[in-house]
């Protein structure tokens, strides 16, 4: 990461979302906490020598339009994030190669960490990628959300664990919006393969 880093907090139809970066790239993206105060404050702890930057019109144009992307993500627009510039640079290559692999899942679409390990080459990794996914720096420009546990006594996914605020009452929420948004009804978002 070089260069002096910002962050600004914006809000969605969810709550207060975070994200923070450096001249050329973003460097974190956060889903809301329980209010806008916490989520300000999980920024400064996430970053802790970055400068605030509080007005939208401010923000350099590329920051600008990650955020627009995000709120209209969240807003149930089919939105494909995939051209929002990320530094991960200080991430271990496994787990960079995860996150790059789920940026590339569909609006409407999850995996279970299985699936993901498999398509890397690493059958064996799923526990692998539920790290990499829990430590997921950019939520939700990088979709973790929509990678889950492997299907277990008949239910259809395994929904155990999410790292944002709200844990999997979030990532229902992230996937009922997504399921709207692509015409799914909530519950039956599509596999990948």
């Amino acid at each position: 990461m070089s260069g002096l880093v910002c962050f600004h907090c914006y809000l969605t139809v969810l709550g207060t979302c975070g994200i923070a970066w450096h001249e050329d790239a973003i460097v974190g993206s956060q889903l809301p906490e329980d209010s806008a105060g916490a989520t300000r404050d999980r920024m400064r702890v996430r970053f802790p020598t970055a400068r605030e930057v509080v007005v939208f019109d401010q923000l350099p144009a590329f920051v600008q339009s990650a955020c627009e992307g995000v709120w209209a993500l969240l807003a149930g627009e089919p939105r494909d994030l995939q051209e929002i510039v990320l530094d991960d640079s200080a991430i271990p290559t496994f787990e960079r190669q995860v996150l790059a692999f789920t940026r590339r899942i569909p609006v409407g679409q999850t995996l279970t960490y299985g699936e993901v390990a498999v398509r890397l080459g690493q059958p064996g990794a799923a526990r692998a990628v539920g790290r990499a996914e829990g430590r997921n720096p950019f939520a939700p420009i990088v979709p973790c959300h929509r990678v889950m546990g492997s299907p277990s006594a008949g239910k259809s996914a395994n929904l155990t664990g999410f790292s944002a605020a709200g844990g999997v009452a979030t990532k229902l929420k992230l996937l009922a919006i997504e399921a709207r948004a692509t015409g799914q009804q909530v519950g039956e978002q599509q596999d990948l393969f």
